[in-house]
C-alpha cells in the first residue's frame, strides 16, 4: 500500500536501553538473521478501512514488527525500540530511566503502551501529535539511538538480507525510505491491542471473573477517591484523559513537563495522564519512575501531594491546600487488586508481537 496511514494513538516513545556494542557505525552488520514471523492476523483498534485493506495492513505491521525489534535502527546496531519497550512488561521498561546510546540516561521513564490508549498527544509532554512522525524521534535522539540523520537508514537497511522481501510485501516495492520505516512501525504499534484482561471480560458480562476484593477496589477507585475522574475514557475503561495534569509530585518542579515546550510555560509541571491498561506490569511509575510500586503511588495520593503551582483542582481541598486522602491499608490492597484486573496476558504473550530475531 502506497498511501500514508495516519493513526492517532497514545503509545510510549521507542526509547533506547542498554547498549551491548559501543562502536558507532552507520553501516549494517553482516550477520544474517532468521526471522520468526507468525502468519496470524493483526487486529486494529477503531481503524475504519474497508476489509480489503486489512491484508495490506497486516503485511505493513509485520514489517513494522521487524523494524521495532531491529538494533540496526541505532547508530551502533545495538539498540532497538524494543530494548526498553519489552513485551513481557506490556512494552514498558523496568528501570526508572532507560540507558540509551553509549550508556546515556534518557530524560524520562519509558511507559507501556496499548492501542486502546488513544489521544493526539504523544510523549509525556504531548509534543508530538502524529504517530507516523513519532517513531523517528528516538532514532535521531543522541541519547536514545544516536542516528544524526534518517537519510542514512535506507541504505543501511537495504544491506540487510531480510528487508527487500519485507518491503516488497508491505509496499509493493523494495525501495526503503524513512517515511515507510516510520509508517510501518506506526501500523505495528497500532495493532497492539487486546481484550484479554479480566476487567474486559467483566465489562462484557462475565460478572463472576472479579473477586469481592477487586470489586471493592473498583468502587474505591471510581467513587470514594474519584481516580476515574482522570483515568477514564480516552480509549476504553481506565484510559488516560486527553489533557495534562500536575499531580503535586514536587513543590518546586524538577521537570517542567508540558511547560518546557515552546509557548507552554503556563503548563509547568503537567504531564500526560497515562492509560492504566496493564498497569500492574509497567512500574516504576510517573514520568521519572520515582515510584517503584503501586503501593508507593497510592502513598503519594494518600498523604504526600505537594502544593505545586499548577496542582490540579481535583487534588485540592476547599481551602486550596493539597488533598490528603488517607487511604487505609485495606483500601490500598483492594485498589491494587482491582488494578491487577486490567492486565491483558494476551498482549504480553502473543507471538505476533514478539521479537522475530530471538533464537528458538
Amino acid at each position: 500500500m502506497s498511501k500514508s496511514i495516519t493513526l492517532s494513538v497514545i503509545i510510549a516513545v521507542c526509547v533506547a536501553a542498554y547498549s551491548c556494542n559501543k562502536s558507532a557505525t552507520n553501516t549494517a552488520t553482516n550477520t544474517p538473521a532468521t526471522l520468526e514471523l507468525p502468519q496470524t492476523t493483526y487486529q486494529y483498534y477503531e481503524v475504519r478501512y474497508p476489509e480489503r485493506f486489512y491484508d495490506s495492513l497486516n503485511r505493513v505491521a509485520t514489517l513494522g514488527r521487524v523494524l521495532f525489534y531491529d538494533g540496526h535502527l541505532s547508530l551502533n546496531n545495538a539498540i532497538s525500540c524494543a530494548s526498553c519497550h519489552k513485551q513481557a512488561l506490556a512494552f514498558s521498561d523496568n528501570a526508572a530511566l532507560s540507558v540509551g546510546y553509549e550508556g546515556r540516561l534518557t530524560k524520562r521513564n519509558s511507559p507501556g503502551f496499548n492501542a486502546l490508549n488513544r489521544t493526539s498527544n504523544l510523549f509525556w509532554d504531548g509534543r508530538e501529535n502524529n504517530i507516523n512522525n513519532l517513531a523517528l524521534k528516538p532514532i535521531t535522539n543522541h541519547v536514545e539511538m544516536g542516528i544524526d540523520d534518517t537519510a542514512v537508514l535506507p541504505s543501511k537497511l537495504a544491506a540487510l538480507p531480510y528487508y527487500q522481501d519485507l518491503f516488497v510485501s508491505a509496499f509493493g516495492k523494495s525501495t526503503i525510505t524513512a517515511g515507510k520505516i516510520s509508517q510501518a512501525i506506526a501500523v505495528f504499534l497500532n495493532s497492539i491491542n487486546g481484550n484479554g484482561s479480566r476487567l474486559s471480560k467483566y465489562n462484557t458480562g462475565q460478572k463472576d471473573v472479579l473477586t469481592a476484593q477487586e470489586l471493592y477496589g473498583m468502587q474505591l477507585f471510581d467513587t470514594k477517591y474519584n481516580c476515574a475522574a482522570c483515568h477514564s475514557g480516552g480509549g476504553g475503561p481506565y484510559g488516560g484523559m486527553p489533557g495534562f495534569k500536575d499531580i503535586g509530585l514536587d513543590q518546586t518542579y524538577k521537570d517542567e513537563g508540558r511547560g518546557g515546550l515552546p509557548g507552554m510555560s503556563a503548563e509547568k509541571g503537567k504531564f500526560k495522564v497515562p492509560n492504566l491498561a496493564n498497569v500492574a506490569l509497567t512500574g516504576p511509575y510517573m514520568h521519572d519512575g520515582r515510584f517503584k510500586t503501586l503501593s508507593d503511588v497510592l502513598d503519594h495520593y494518600s498523604g504526600n501531594i505537594q502544593n505545586s503551582d499548577n496542582l490540579d483542582t481535583l487534588l485540592k481541598k476547599s481551602n486550596g491546600e493539597p488533598m490528603r486522602m488517607n487511604i487505609s491499608t485495606q483500601e490500598k490492597q483492594a485498589i491494587i487488586a482491582f488494578l491487577g484486573t486490567l492486565t491483558d496476558y494476551e498482549i504480553i504473550t502473543d507471538p505476533k508481537f514478539s521479537n522475530p530475531f530471538q533464537k528458538k
